[in-house]
């Protein structure tokens, strides 16, 4: 688990070994255990690697490493949880290994196979940069379900890569320039979906992907790239869930829950595995506490879990977390935090997450990191339970609404749509009624369900000059094959949701404090094992997650599962109107947001005034524009920053100081 960053450029600069330098930095927080850069000026191109020591914490694992041919350099954030077993393969096949580490097993297994095969072959999360010295051609990579983030894009004639955005901003070439359409997804989604970012002309690599790239690509500029084109799929996952749809398990409900058991105890096996002190996120949820009972049965001590509680929430958690630790004999550690605590995370936000994010989560999931930092490197958590076995409720009420508005006649809903749009433009901007004349002129379940997870549902009306980018969302094949309805909108929430907001996340959260997040409910093998299993055992009786909740009994007591779903957000309504009122004004002044040029004043003053006066409650809608904003400010202060530290070391070098002699 780590940070990299580098490029590739066309054409030669002297100072691009300083500008590695400091590009690799920029990600401290992601590896403070060692750090390696490599440039080769002949070939423009430059890896840097920042190391969190998991496996192997010799110098056999110092990164940037060579493969034994001395062909491929490679920098590689992530784990490869089979590279044990990949290790005794290729041993077989006669290749020798000077340590233990995952990436001297990922590299001998590109000479061995070549790299897609070496993907495939590979169980973990990962994003890789790997230069062929003899083609001269640069292979990005990233898992198949997106835990480990990957950006790319252009700098002028460089394309430059990295973990996050920050090692962007300390390139000499970099400019702050906001994409507005993608500032529009944002604000109804309160994240950017992949492949776009809110930077132009840089990308996100989408999950199960690789990318080859050229010198020649590097002088185009990226204007011959297109984000949908240039990737290649090595796990296509409509294709691959789209036949795990298609072909069901047929076995009886006992023989499908033993079936998940035993492949669910071998992926949390697999990522018990590390040289480092590790433990477990425990809510009290379904996942995180199956996750945990799993690791417990497969531990000879007790394991180290971790929750945090909070005295002013009607969404604590902690006493049941409690509960099933003392259940399963865990040692545990559980944190109770006042709002004051998490208040003071809420400035430091942009800096965190890097892009835009306005998923109020993001807070609790920070404060929980940090707590588990301070005993363990490696921490398991229940993260993918929800969208692979039907956990939200949105799910159900989405198709609920889809089977009923498009029960009546085309000519009869356009009239309603219109009628009801009518009265709720006369009553405020956004309301349910609108939200209900808006579900009514949709053309598929995807349509509703969109509308439903938007936050702002006519984004363009408050992000200027922005027309939203295509998501899957509005793909018209969104759907996988079989026609199976609930499973489509989990794929739906698996190739957009889940990597860009849940994933992306806990990432951001986990690394700021340099600790690693592994996810066995994630594993690939899981994933097509839940798309073969029936939505009738998923969801049944009302029930969301049915066959884990069953799967569960195995392990826990029936009184300490059976309870309602909560969330873990923060109060942020409360927030707004109180402690964060004055920080929240400042951002949100009209004047600002009309010299910035981004945002419509008018629209947002409009809901900040209503939400200061009780009449509804804009929280939402309005922490999206301010996650917006606070990031803005924060990007403006480091495009300053890192400016001033270039034309300072370029005075230097034109003007150097003379040398005084005594």
């Amino acid at each position: 688990m780590c940070g990299i960053a580098g490029f590739l450029s066309a054409s030669a600069s002297l100072h691009a070994h300083r500008t590695l330098d400091a590009m690799t930095d920029a990600l401290e927080h992601r590896g403070p255990d060692d750090r390696g850069i490599w440039h080769d000026a002949d070939s423009g191109i430059g890896l840097g690697h920042r190391r969190l020591s998991i496996i192997d914490l010799s110098a056999d694992g110092h990164q940037p490493m060579f493969s034994a041919s001395q062909r491929y350099a490679i920098v590689f954030n992530g784990e490869i949880y089979n590279y044990r077993e990949l290790s005794a393969e290729l041993s077989r096949a006669g290749r020798r290994f000077k340590g233990h580490s995952d990436t001297e097993v990922l590299l001998a297994a590109v000479e061995t196979w070549g790299l897609e095969e070496a993907l495939r072959r590979s169980n973990g999360m990962l994003a890789i940069a790997l230069w062929d010295r003899q083609e001269r051609r640069l292979h990005l990579a990233r898992d198949r379900i997106g835990k480990k983030p990957l950006y790319y894009g252009w700098l002028g004639n460089t394309i430059v890569f990295g973990s996050e955005l920050k090692p962007f901003f300390a390139h000499p070439a970099f400019e702050l320039r906001i994409d507005r359409d993608s500032l529009a997804l944002f604000l109804r989604h309160g994240y950017v979906p992949g492949p776009w970012s809110i930077l132009q002309n840089i990308y996100k690599l989408p999950p199960g992907s690789s990318l080859t790239l050229t010198s020649a690509d590097a002088a185009s500029g990226g204007r011959d790239h297109s984000p949908h084109e240039a990737c290649r799929p090595y796990w296509d996952s409509r294709q691959v869930l789209g036949a795990a749809v298609s072909d069901p398990l047929r076995t009886d409900t006992a023989a499908t829950i033993d079936t998940l058991d035993t492949l669910l105890r071998d992926a949390v096996s697999m990522r018990m595995h590390a040289d480092v002190p590790l433990g477990a996120f425990l809510s009290g949820g379904v996942d995180s506490s199956l996750i945990v009972a799993m690791m417990q049965a497969q531990s000879s001590r007790p394991v180290q879990t971790f929750s945090i509680g909070f005295n002013d929430s009607k969404n604590n958690e902690a006493p049941e977390a409690r509960a099933i630790a003392t259940h399963l004999g865990t040692d545990h550690t559980e944190l109770y935090v006042t709002g004051e605590s998490a208040l003071d995370l809420v400035p430091d936000l942009p800096r965190l997450f890097d892009e835009p994010f306005a998923d109020s989560s993001q807070i609790p999931t920070c404060l929980v990191s940090r707590l588990a930092r301070q005993s363990v490197k490696v921490s398991l958590s229940g993260d993918g339970g929800d969208e692979l076995f039907a956990g939200y409720m949105r799910y159900q009420r989405a198709l609920r609404v889809a089977r009923l508005v498009h029960g009546i006649p085309g000519p009869v809903r356009s009239s309603l749509a219109w009628a009801l749009r009518s009265h709720a433009n006369r009553e405020a901007r956004v309301s349910k009624l609108a939200m209900v004349a808006a579900e009514l002129g949709t053309k598929s379940a995807a349509d509703i369900y969109r509308n439903r997870m938007s936050k702002w549902r006519n984004p363009g009306s408050v992000a200027l000059h922005s027309h939203e980018h295509a998501t899957p969302f509005t793909h018209a094949d969104w759907q996988l094959p079989g026609r199976d309805m609930a499973h489509g909108l989990m794929y739906l929430d698996l190739v957009t949701y889940l990597p860009e907001d849940i994933l992306a996340k806990v990432d951001r959260a986990s690394m700021a404090v340099g600790l690693e997040a592994r996810a066995p409910l994630l594993d690939y093998r899981v994933v097509e094992l839940a798309f073969r299993i029936p939505t009738s055992l998923k969801l049944r009786d009302g029930q969301q997650k049915w066959i884990l909740r069953q799967l569960l009994r195995r392990y826990l007591p029936e009184t300490l599962i059976k309870r309602p779903k909560t969330g873990f957000a923060a109060p942020v309504s409360a927030w707004l109107s109180g402690a964060l009122r004055t920080w929240a004004q400042a951002l949100l002044d009209p004047a600002r947001i009309a010299r910035e040029g981004y945002l419509a004043p008018g629209p947002i003053a409009d809901l900040w005034t209503q939400y200061l006066g009780g009449q509804r409650k804009w929280h939402t809608h309005l922490w999206n524009v301010l996650m917006f904003q606070a990031w803005l400010e924060w990007a403006q202060q480091q495009q300053a920053l890192h400016h001033r530290s270039a034309t300072t070391e370029l005075s230097h070098a034109r003007h150097p100081r003379p040398h005084l002699s005594r």
